[in-house]
Formats: structure tokens, sequence, C-alpha cells
């Protein structure tokens, strides 16, 4: 078993797992403060791609391409917040769970119609030319892919933690009730958790279209396997599911290339079944405590 050949395949495919970390990251957000998830998450990828592409297809530079993606994307998830979630939390109900996915089956019949069904490429001004680094070939490509999810990560954690209304994001994430009495508006701050999920959707298409090219179902195995490192890394375990998303990534390439591609989604959806059976609130999850 050659040993550079292992190194490449584990590489490689943490890159990949890193996107399903970003997308998960944007599950962990709105989770934190409305104990929701939006299900259509993968559309708001994908629309953002599609979004950020006609910019630069209009001639909008790439480096003024990035913000406009992702303010579209802060925009998408306002709207499914105050068209889907709003609601349906006020009458303390599950209604959000069919009206997001509604809500992502319109994006994507919408996304058919604007910009057609095929697939198109997403010009890059970054390099894809290989560079032999320890045996390993990487490109540039990919690594502003990991530069790209650790800024994005990163950014938004310091805004949580060093101003006011990142303030008000963590103190309705740790208590809605008693962050209300103390007169934070908790349907603000769910709405900027649905602003910020947005954005980091965005940025992941924007990451990810190089690569993949940029089409209607390009966001559809994603957020399957988004939704497995989320589940398996804990939906309030912060920057837990970068591991999970590095380790699914990796055992997803090696799995491809050892048994087949055909097993590619296996190894996600074994962690979810394992991580639903014997440890429901994640590896890195906080257990709930229940007053009886």
């Amino acid at each position: 078993m050659n040993i550079e050949i292992i190194a490449q395949m584990v590489v490689s495919g943490a890159l990949m797992g890193l996107v399903y970390a970003l997308i998960a990251y944007g599950f962990q957000l709105t989770y934190a403060t409305s104990k929701s998830i939006n299900f259509g998450q993968g559309e708001l990828v994908m629309l953002s791609a599609f979004f950020s592409l006609t910019l630069l297809n209009i001639g909008v530079p790439y480096w003024l391409m990035v913000p406009g993606g992702l303010l579209f994307g802060a925009a998408l998830g306002l709207l499914v917040e105050r068209a889907g979630v709003r609601l349906a939390l006020q009458q303390k109900s599950e209604g959000w769970i069919l009206l997001t996915i509604i809500l992502g089956l319109l994006g994507f019949s919408s996304a058919e119609n604007i910009w057609g069904r095929d697939d198109r490429p997403f010009p890059t001004p970054i390099s894809s030319d290989a560079l032999h680094v320890f045996g390993i070939n990487i490109t540039p490509l990919e690594i502003s892919v990991a530069i790209g999810v650790f800024a994005i990560m990163g950014l938004v954690e310091l805004f949580k933690r060093n101003t006011l209304l990142g303030k008000a994001f963590e103190a309705v994430s740790a208590d809605r009730d008693a962050a209300e009495l103390m007169g934070i508006s908790a349907t603000r701050t769910i709405m900027l958790s649905y602003g910020l999920s947005g954005m980091v959707a965005a940025m992941a298409g924007i990451l990810i279209s190089p690569i993949t090219t940029v089409g209607p179902t390009m966001a559809s195995a994603l957020i399957l396997k988004a939704f497995a490192v989320a589940v398996v890394a804990g939906l309030d375990s912060g920057f837990g599911v970068v591991l999970v998303g590095i380790v699914l990534g990796a055992l997803e390439s090696l799995t491809s290339f050892y048994i087949g591609s055909g097993w590619r989604e296996a190894p996600g959806l074994v962690l979810l079944i394992l991580a639903l059976a014997v440890r429901p609130n994640g590896v890195f999850g906080k257990a709930t405590i229940r007053k009886v």
C-alpha cells in the first residue's frame, strides 16, 4: 500500500470535507438561536453560486463578486427566516421543517427556469495547476477553499464574541427567555442567525463552484453530507464540525479509491446512523439536562 497515495487521498478528501463543515456550520448558527435549521440550505448554496456567476458574466471583478455573493446569500437567509420560520416559531410548532423544504424546492425550480438545467463552469483567477508538496499534489484552488472556510468561520466567531449584536446572539443561544427579560429581541437575533447562515452558504457555493461547476443539483449531495457532519459533531459543537468534516472527507476519498466510487456516500451514512444510535447529541455536543 503506497503511503503517498493514501496521503494524497486524505488531503484531497479533507479539503472537500471543509466545505461540508462550512455548510454544517450554517446549520449550527440557526439552531443555536432558534432550535431550527434550514432544510433548504443546499438551495441557498446553489442560488448564491448562480448569482455570483451572473455577476462575473456581466463583468463584475472577482474581488467585488465575493462580497456581492455573500450579501445575496444573507438576503436569502433572511427571506427563509421571514417566510418559513418566524410564524412557526411564534406558534411553537414544527412547521418550519416543511416550510424550509418547500422554499428549497421553490429555489430549485427558480434556478432551473432562470439559469437552465445545464452545469456551468465557474471562472476563477486562482490557478488550478498542481503544486508538489511533500509528495502530495495540491492546487492553489484547493488551498483557497481551506483559507476561505477558516476565514469566514473565524470572522463570524469574532463577530459573535466582540460586538454588541454578537453578544446578543450568544445570550439568546444560552437562554432565550432570560435574554428577552434583559431587553434583547429574540426575533431580531434569530433573523441575524439566518442571515449569517445564508452568508456562510454563499461562501460555500463560491468556494466549491470552481471545482464542481454550477448547476441546480450541485448541492444535493453536499447538503446530506453537511447534515451528517452537523449531527455527528453536535449542533452546538462550534468548530467541532471542522474536525468531523475533515475526517468524513478523508474517509470518503479513501473509500472511493479503494472500494469504488459507488460506495463514496457510505461513510457519511454510517457515521450518521452511529451518531443517532449511540450519541444523539453529537461527539462534541453537550448533554441535555432535563428537569423532572
